[in-house]
This record gives structure tokens, C-alpha cells and sequence, in this order.
């Protein structure tokens, strides 16, 4: 059960692990290789169910063959297929860049849309992948949830929820918007390298101070001068 907590105590709460955060992760970013908005929705679809390192290791040829929307529009499912077979779960996945890849045609002139209720009208976007693209692309505050920030965010207590856009908007309301994705970014580098699903590291946690380790069960307390994890260039990436 949760702890009650008053709101002015949860906002400075969740404004203190945001700052831990930053100093434990400087410079959080995506480790999705893209070089256009196009390439980044297509990743992003792509990274479904399938590492980002992997995603990584089949877009150049598929950005090489099918460069952009109008390509991906004309060819042949089979031979996207063929393409993104390694990501796993291919066809669903083709039937989502070329539906994609119409309708950015049919209704934005070309141009993958730059608005949350925009990108969420087409196939295969939802608004995790609208919010990388908001955050990653335009500039713009989106913030990303996925299995690693619902986890780590209900056992830190900064929510209740367990549907994402629950879970989404609940953040927001306890960082300012320019926080999002960052925030986001680094709860994900968090769950990857310390708060581990089966097994979180609490022991050795920066951010165990703050962190009322909400469903974790025996949970040590971090030892007094506990390391903190490695943070170097790659382990930004995420």
C-alpha cells in the first residue's frame, strides 16, 4: 500500500530524484540512430518488442533501399518485410510503415506531423512513440513511458497508475514540461543499469533516500557512500 503523501511533499520529492537523476545521467539521450523525423518514427516502430542495438543494426540497409515516406509508400511488403525481419514480429510492422507512410502522403503532404494528435492518428503510433518523436525531433516536451519508467516511477511512489497515459499524466503534473524528456530518458537508464525488474540494485541506489521501494519486497537500504553506477558516454544512450 502507498504511503499517503501530501502533494507539496510529492512535487519536492519528485523534483529532488529529477535532480539525482541528472547528475546521475548528464546527458540521457536515445540510442536510436536517425538522421530525419522519417527515420525516427520508422526506429521507433521498429524498437517495438526488439532492442534498440538491434534496431540499430537493421535500419542502415533499410534507410539505404528505403529512404523516405514516398519509397516506403511504393514498395512491396515483402521486401520491407525481408528488411526488418531481425526486429521481430515483421509483418505487423510493415503493415505499420507503409499505413504509416500513406497516411503522412494521403493527409500531411508528406511530412511526418509535428503534434501530438496528429502523430497518434497513424498506424502504429502510439503515444510513446509520438512523445520520442516530440522529444527527440521537434523539440518539444514529450514524455516517453515505457515498461522501465512505469516500473521504476510506481516504486518510487511518484504514481499509482499502471496504464502509461495514466502514468503519463501524472508526471507531468509534478515537472515543469522542459523536465519531460529528460526525466523520462533517465528513468529509463535507471531501470536498465540499477532497478532492475527481478532484481533492483537498492543497495547501491542513489536514489534510495527518496525512493519508498513500493512493491519491492526486502529491499536493502543503500550502504552510506554506496558507488553510483557507471555513467559514461555509451550508458547515456538509451
Amino acid at each position: 500500500m502507498i504511503t499517503r503523501e501530501s502533494r507539496k511533499n510529492l512535487v519536492g520529492r519528485a523534483a529532488r530524484l529529477a535532480a539525482a537523476l541528472a547528475r546521475l545521467y548528464p546527458e540521457a539521450r536515445i540510442s536510436l540512430d536517425f538522421t530525419t523525423p522519417w527515420e525516427c518514427l520508422v526506429a521507433t516502430i521498429l524498437s517495438a518488442q526488439c532492442t534498440d542495438r538491434r534496431v540499430n543494426t537493421v535500419t542502415p540497409r533499410l534507410f539505404a533501399e528505403v529512404p523516405d515516406v514516398r519509397a516506403m509508400d511504393a514498395a512491396p511488403a515483402g521486401r520491407i518485410e525481408r528488411l526488418i525481419a531481425d526486429t521481430g514480429f515483421f509483418r505487423q510492422k510493415t503493415r505499420s510503415l507503409k499505413g504509416a507512410a500513406r497516411a503522412i502522403l494521403e493527409r500531411f503532404g508528406g511530412e511526418v506531423p509535428s503534434r501530438m494528435e496528429d502523430l497518434v492518428t497513424l498506424p502504429g503510433v502510439g503515444r510513446k512513440t509520438a512523445n520520442v518523436l516530440l522529444g527527440h525531433v521537434f523539440g518539444q516536451s514529450g514524455l516517453v513511458v515505457d515498461t522501465h519508467v512505469r516500473r521504476v516511477t510506481q516504486r518510487l511512489g511518484l504514481t499509482r497508475e499502471k496504464d502509461p497515459d495514466k502514468i503519463e499524466r501524472d508526471l507531468q503534473a509534478l515537472l515543469k514540461p522542459s523536465e519531460w524528456t529528460p526525466f523520462s530518458m533517465r528513468l529509463i537508464l535507471h531501470g536498465r543499469t540499477v532497478c532492475h525488474a527481478r532484481k533492483p540494485r537498492c543497495e547501491v541506489c542513489t536514489l534510495a533516500a527518496d525512493c519508498p521501494r513500493i512493491g519491492v519486497a526486502g529491499a536493502p537500504r543503500a550502504r552510506a557512500g554506496a558507488k553510483k553506477p557507471r555513467a559514461g558516454a555509451r550508458d547515456n544512450r538509451v
